[in-house]
């Protein structure tokens, strides 16, 4: 029997269906399911406005001249920059941050590197529009998060400046979802669709254990502080455990944070208080390695 979560988060499970990550899916069932629970308004305290690498989510109030760029989720395959506002307030109105939620075209109509020459051109607008590079924190929730830090990586090659941090909410970090070890299953990731997700995303000649693609191979060497966040059932968090290896292999500051009894995705809940747990320690983390100004 799986260990159960706070009354909220399971009141919340019971609405996903049975099949929700069903790996026989077309792509069209697949983007109606994220539409079903994505775009919802993301309520009080912030502000949304357009931007030509995707959309901002600003909290409302005095903040300072940090900036969060963010790469959202959706198995490569769905949905736009503008369904996923609610993950950015969270990101606001927990961290204090405004927040630029990157449209990178999906796949698979668009493969690998395409996503991340997306990610690093509004990386490249932010920085010479002044923002200092350190003041720069990074964040992706499910593939979101290994294209985030396939990004810093490009980028790092590119010799472009480094973030300041790195937040992963439930990365996706190998691509082959290797050494799934969940007690349970995760009832919003199958680790099949996963990898029918990788290969939409490298394309049918592609190679998922590429670098860029599974972060997981990269030399980290140089990269920022990462906070790898995770749910006890994310069949991902294999892969967040090998990536933190492999970061402090290169001299990387690396932390896997696992919440217990909850499944990939739990901090884009409200109201529940494991992703108010989480949200506290990531604005920890942030304010540690970006420090607010006085």
């Amino acid at each position: 029997m799986r260990s159960r979560g706070s009354d909220e988060y399971e009141a919340i499970l019971d609405l996903i269906p049975d099949d929700w990550s069903d790996p026989t899916d077309t792509l069209d069932q697949i983007r109606a399911k994220f539409d079903m629970v994505h775009g919802h308004d993301p309520g009080p305290g912030v502000t949304v406005d357009d931007d030509p690498h995707g959309v901002w989510v600003r909290p409302q109030g005095d903040h300072d001249d940090r900036v969060a760029l963010f790469a959202h989720g959706g198995g490569f395959v769905s949905s736009p920059a503008t369904s996923y506002t609610f993950w950015g307030a969270h990101v606001a109105r927990h961290c204090g941050l405004p927040v630029l939620i990157v449209d990178y075209r999906l796949a698979p109509e668009t493969v690998f590197p395409g996503q991340l020459d997306d990610l690093a051109a509004a990386h490249d607008t932010i920085i010479e529009g002044g923002v200092d590079p350190a003041r720069v924190v990074f964040f992706g929730d499910s593939c979101g998060g290994g294209l985030a830090v396939a990004t810093i990586l490009l980028q790092r090659d590119r010799g472009r400046p480094q973030p300041g941090a790195f937040v992963g909410l439930g990365g996706w970090y190998d691509l082959e979802a290797t050494g799934v070890t969940s007690p349970w299953p995760d009832p919003f990731v199958d680790p099949d669709w996963l990898r029918l997700r990788a290969r939409d995303y490298v394309g049918p000649a592609g190679d998922p254990a590429d670098p860029l693609a599974s972060v997981v191979n990269a030399d980290l060497t140089g990269l920022a502080p990462m906070l790898l966040q995770t749910g006890e059932v994310d069949p991902c968090l294999p892969g967040a455990r090998l990536l933190a290896e492999h970061a402090h292999r290169d001299g990387v500051e690396a932390t896997v944070e696992v919440i217990a009894a909850v499944a990939q995705g739990f901090q884009g809940m409200s109201s529940v208080p494991e992703a108010d747990q989480s949200w506290a320690s990531v604005r920890r983390f942030v304010d540690h390695n970006v420090p607010p100004r006085s």
